[in-house]
Order: C-alpha cells, then structure tokens, then sequence
C-alpha cells in the first residue's frame, strides 16, 4: 500500500478518482490554444470516468468579466476542476452583452451567476458600491427577465494572482454562490 493510500484511508476515503480533463477537453472549455508545456504534454493516467458524463446537474454557473489569459485562465480552470463543474454546467459571459432572457434555461434549471471585479459587479447589478461592500452579498442582475437571478460579486482573478490572500475570501465567495445554488 503505498503512502498516499494510508493517509487517504486514515481521511476515510477509500476509492480516489481524477478529475483531470484531457488537454483536448480543456482546450474545448474556454475555446483556446494551450500549449503542451501548460498541460504537461503527457497523455492522462486515468481514463476518463462514465459516471460523470452521466451525473445530472445540479445548476448552472455564469461567469462575468474580463476573460482570463495566461496564469489567470489556468487559475480559472483550475477553480472549475476543483467545482466539479463540467463544460455542460457552466459558459463564460461578457458583463457589457444585452441580457438575453432566452439564454435561461426552460426547464427550470437554477442559474448562479459569479462576478469578478468590481466593474463587473456594478454593471449587473445596478449598484453604486465597491466591491468590498458588495462581497458576501446575494445580489440580483439588474435586468429585464433576470430578477431572480442570484449575482455573486468576487475578485479579479488577476488580482488574485497578484494578491494571494485574497483566495481564501475568493473560495468563500465561491462556497457562497455553491450554497445559493443548492437552495434555489
């Protein structure tokens, strides 16, 4: 047994399975280019599980802002790993787009929407405030036939590598639009 299996068992996790995408399914995420230096160039140890092809989703997750480039789309990559979420389950949206309220789901399939940065957050919302006072809130979008929609305000991922104390209150604002999306 090797000494990654004892502490996994001694954490009560008996079976571990990856999350790893393939570099062919994270280049599909965003749409981009990432060379074979980011990804490692190595073929995944794993083959890719069934089961999460076939798990039913729990909601969907809209991201607002700048969309990231370099250190900031891996950071963002990674955060969608660690979610859990799958292509299916989350897109990417430019903050300045017309709201389209044809783009919710019609099956009644609930929608968290994630702001990063203060621009961002004040153009969905409406409000006036900077961003440390709108954190740790439930906003609402602030357009027509998205009332209802839960808005999430959270730090610019390039600020978050340049200022790496400010994951953990990133990962809070992340648990946050998790637990609002579980009690839609």
């Amino acid at each position: 047994m090797s000494t990654n299996s004892i502490f996994l068992k001694e954490m009560g996790i008996t079976e571990w399975t990856s999350r790893d995408a393939s570099p062919e399914h994270v280049q599909a995420m965003l749409g981009t280019q990432i060379s074979d230096d980011q990804v490692g160039g190595a073929a995944p140890t794993s083959p890719v599980v069934t089961e999460a092809q076939e798990r039913h989703a729990l909601g969907i997750w809209w991201f607002f802002g700048n969309k990231p480039q370099g250190d900031a789309e891996v950071l963002f990559l990674n955060t969608i790993r660690a979610l859990g979420l799958t292509p299916q389950e989350w897109s990417w949206k430019n903050p300045a787009d017309k709201f389209n309220p044809e783009l919710l789901p019609q099956d009644g399939t609930p929608i968290v929407a994630l702001a990063f940065g203060g621009a961002a957050t004040q153009k969905l919302s409406g409000e006036r405030d900077a961003l440390p006072e709108l954190r740790e809130t439930v906003l609402a979008v602030n357009a027509d036939g998205a009332e209802d929609l839960p808005l999430i305000a959270t730090f610019e991922l390039s600020q978050l590598l340049s200022r790496p104390k400010d994951k953990a209150l990133f990962w809070q604002d992340l648990l946050l639009a998790k637990s609002v999306l579980q009690n839609i």
